[in-house]
């Protein structure tokens, strides 16, 4: 038994998954397939929003098969660094936006409606409490979301890639809104959202080389 969950041996396991599951993996793999394929973005750029995805659902097999693969296309190291810091940032988003529920079950001012726009008025009641941390935060997302190696706009682009993959409603609406300001098109979002569907489907087919592993000990 390996000392690790995750070792490359373990990748051998794809190989079964054709005569466990045939019709599946053949939909899969199409899916995929469409996902990743030159469109309005970019093979580079949507190899790019893979890795971002892949490390929002934490998949080290995601992440070792799309980096090497935006390297292929020509993404640099830090253009692959930038984008994770993108990833950072929305996630820590996430927590900071949803932070608002807090401050709704500790008053009678909760709304009917969980994802109420109103609820992020109460942000301000975390700088309140946690000054130093909050303007931090602000300062790293500013940050992680500027231009670099990686344009505003397309840094954007994956943002709302991320907050469809955290699943998080205020992220989902504040970076589409920014990637829009910014240029970025309907097919551009829809084709990230795409990448977004397969890197979340993929994470959990990659994962069933640990499940044939496990059953097989």
């Amino acid at each position: 038994m390996s000392t690790s969950f995750y070792p490359k041996e373990n990748l051998k396991h794809f190989a079964r998954i054709k005569d466990l599951a045939p019709e599946q993996l053949k939909a899969y793999n199409a899916f995929g397939k469409a996902a990743m394929q030159e469109g309005v973005l970019s093979k580079k750029e949507k190899e790019i929003i893979a890795v971002a995805i892949a490390h929002v659902t934490e998949c080290p097999y995601c992440i070792d098969a799309h980096t090497k693969g935006a390297k292929k296309a020509g993404a640099s190291l830090e253009e692959l660094t930038e984008a994770v810091f993108v990833v950072a940032a929305v996630e820590a988003g996430g927590a900071v936006t949803h932070s608002t529920h807090v401050h709704n079950a500790n008053t009678q001012e909760a709304s009917d409606i969980l994802y109420a726009r109103s609820n992020l008025k109460h942000l301000g009641q975390l700088g309140k409490f946690a000054p130093d941390g909050f303007k931090a935060y602000g300062a790293f997302s500013a940050t992680a979301t500027k231009e670099g190696k990686l344009s505003s706009k397309f840094k954007e682009i994956i943002a709302v890639a991320v907050a469809n993959a955290t699943q998080c409603p205020y992220c989902i609406d504040v970076h589409s809104k920014n990637a829009i300001k910014l240029g970025a098109t309907g097919e551009e979002l829809a084709e990230a959202i795409m990448v977004t569907a397969a890197l979340r489907a993929g994470g959990a087919y990659a994962h069933i080389a640990n499940l044939i592993q496990s059953y097989e000990e």
